[in-house]
């Protein structure tokens, strides 16, 4: 399961999780033909994929998400919580109640919704066969994103206090609970908030001098996902040329 799957980051992990024989569910709130062209991608190159609506927000939406998801693909044995919202870029005190409300509630809420119904699936003192969790978090969490986002970054200092506590809390229920903390990354996010020269604006900042790709958070992803981690639970990766 990858929540927030349309574009960018998401879709590249869709990919690059269907490469490695996921079955895919992807997950979208409104961008059904965006989600559903990714889902092409995953059958035309012979894979397994559904696009599936649901508010991460509405704990009865993510209830019927994964049920769903299960019905079409099988047990979950992955979740990839990456649906996530920048709000608007402001300061503080030009930002709406209603505007710090709506991130939160996607980014924290829905994060824990879903994990909530991943670990009632996964855990082996429920019947179930162990799984892993790999939370999108940002480095804007460790940088505080002031002048621009500091709601948003807020919120995923929230997700990284909440993979810490799960991945304690199901360690001994064959779930492993990771977070990716992606840094400057390539993506439609810094225009569609309406700071389209955002990107180069803050390259230089980057000790690496460039942005990063959704492939390279992808790949750290599917490595948190894989055997290869198997002894990683709880960990904060940073996918951020060193900013």
């Amino acid at each position: 399961m990858v929540t927030g799957a349309s574009r960018g980051i998401g879709a590249a992990i869709a990919l690059a999780a269907a490469g490695r024989d996921y079955r895919v569910a992807l997950n979208y709130a409104t961008s059904a033909a965006e989600t559903e062209a990714v889902a092409g991608r995953i059958r035309a190159a012979g894979g397994t994929a559904s696009a599936i609506e649901g508010d991460v927000a509405d704990p009865s939406a993510v209830a019927r998400l994964f049920e769903r998801a299960e019905r079409e693909l099988g047990p979950i044995v992955a979740l990839v919580n990456n649906a996530g919202i920048t709000g608007r870029h402001a300061r503080l005190e030009a930002l709406e109640a209603a505007d710090i409300a709506r991130v939160t509630a996607v980014n924290v809420v829905g994060t824990i919704l879903c994990a909530r119904e991943a670990v009632l699936r996964m855990s082996t003192k429920r019947g179930g066969a162990g799984g892993a969790i790999v939370n999108l978090s940002s480095r804007a969490a460790q940088i505080g994103g002031g002048g621009e986002w500091v709601h948003y970054a807020a919120s995923k200092g929230a997700v990284e206090t909440f993979t810490l506590g799960l991945a304690r809390e199901v360690a001994g229920e064959g779930i492993r609970v990771n977070a990716v903390a992606p840094g400057l990354i390539d993506t439609e996010l810094h225009a569609r908030a309406g700071e389209p020269g955002r990107l180069e604006r803050l390259t230089r900042t980057v000790p690496q001098q460039r942005a990063g790709t959704p492939q390279e958070v992808a790949d750290a992803v599917l490595w948190l996902l894989s055997r290869e981690a198997s002894y990683v639970t709880g960990a904060i990766l940073a996918v951020s040329g060193g900013r």
